[in-house]
């Protein structure tokens, strides 16, 4: 265990529940999981400088630096590091893999202590509840009661709010991006097409591939196909690829990839496959798809978040079709009905969904804006 690190940070893993299991919501208690997570920056004394980083659907707590699965960089490189709007010289950045995926957290590709072989579908159903209970016991486990902040983006958005719903006297600052409070129908039917593509793959063998050496790579690529349209806008889909065609002057006439989109996205399945576990994918699309913060409240989104003392920046774009604006605007009106502090952008930006992850000065200037505010006020930096 370290809290001090530098350059491209410092991973561990970490067994928790023996002492203490994580009792689920679907009532199974865990009394031995792993949790991956890497850090980055120095914590300061009373361990108030923290700001947790949640990751999206397929993402992993490799933030920044060499991710060891792709060999590629991190996936935030550009708001998370020294001088980043999430800013590793100032604050103390962690991010955890989330329970049910495959970068080094215990899921369905782990191995079940009890068996001696992998989960498959022996893994319990997992909710968004659950990963951040999670993740609360591995900061229990660091000593680190309070969270300066907690911010992500889509999917690690709805942590954000679970965060701050469940856990109001830790989180001080909330910053959910592109995210949504609860799934929609479409929401829902966009993940079913992506499962039923899996479970139809004759390699998936009822979740049981892993260890018959067999892999359902055609099911997850084709999940991952229909699952990335909806990252991305029509207006920046036509700006991009048009109706252009790819290595070719007239069309072939047949199933090849005629179309610059299509080899776009079959190239996105193919790569995929080779860093993500297809039964994470059922279980964590399950997850997201049962997420519904105002479930326990009547319906009503705002008794999630009766007086909480957490301050809020949420932001969203105009271009995101997947979760709209509106849904961000509802989670303000929430949030402005029990009185909480919050401030809100949606942000002009043509690339849908997606644009949390790509180069946006809107975006930096924001969430550098509010953190330093925020520091200010609490004494963490002086006035600038």
């Amino acid at each position: 265990m370290a809290l001090e690190t530098e350059n491209d940070g410092f991973a561990e893993v970490v067994t928790l529940g023996q002492s203490k299991p994580l009792l689920l919501d679907s009532g199974v208690a865990l009394d031995s999981f792993d949790m991956a997570y890497k850090s980055w920056g120095k914590i300061n004394e009373d361990k108030s400088n923290v700001i947790l980083v949640c990751h999206a659907l397929t993402g992993d707590h490799f933030v920044r630096g060499i991710n060891p699965i792709t060999k590629k960089g991190g996936w935030w490189e550009n708001m998370v590091g020294p001088e980043k709007p999430v800013d590793t010289n100032r604050y103390f950045v962690i991010c955890i893999n989330v329970l049910g995926s495959c970068a080094g957290s215990t899921g369905p590709s782990s191995l079940n202590p009890k068996t001696g072989k992998t989960y498959g579908l022996d893994f319990p159903v997992i909710t968004i509840g659950d990963m951040v209970r999670a993740q609360a016991m591995l900061l229990d486990h660091l000593g680190i009661d309070k969270i300066f902040s907690v911010i992500g983006g889509s999917m690690g958005g709805m942590q954000v709010l679970q965060w701050a719903a469940d856990f109001p006297d830790r989180v001080v600052t909330a910053i959910p991006i592109a995210a949504t409070w609860r799934h929609s129908a479409q929401n829902i039917a966009f993940h079913e097409v992506g499962r039923q593509a899996i479970m139809a793959d004759p390699n998936w063998d009822h979740g049981g591939y892993f260890d018959k050496g067999k892999n359902p790579h055609s099911g997850l690529a084709v999940a991952r196909m229909a699952a990335h349209i909806t990252y991305m806008s029509e207006s920046g889909l036509t700006s991009r690829f048009g109706r252009n065609l790819q290595d070719r002057d007239k069309i072939a006439f047949g199933f090849d990839a005629d179309f610059q989109i299509e080899s776009y996205l079959r190239h996105q399945g193919i790569s995929f496959v080779d860093r993500f576990d297809a039964n994470s994918y059922l279980y964590i699309t399950r997850a997201m798809d049962y997420y519904d913060l105002s479930a326990d409240h009547g319906g009503v989104l705002a008794g999630a978040f009766q007086g909480t003392k957490t301050r809020f920046c949420i932001l969203s774009f105009n271009s995101d079709w997947l979760y709209a604006t509106e849904e961000s605007r509802h989670i303000v009106r929430s949030l402005n009905a029990v009185g909480a502090r919050v401030s809100f952008a949606d942000i002009d930006m043509d690339k849908g969904h997606d644009s949390f992850l790509l180069d946006c000065d809107d975006m930096y200037n924001i969430v550098s804006g509010f953190l330093q505010s925020e520091a200010e006020l609490m004494g963490l930096i002086d006035h600038e």
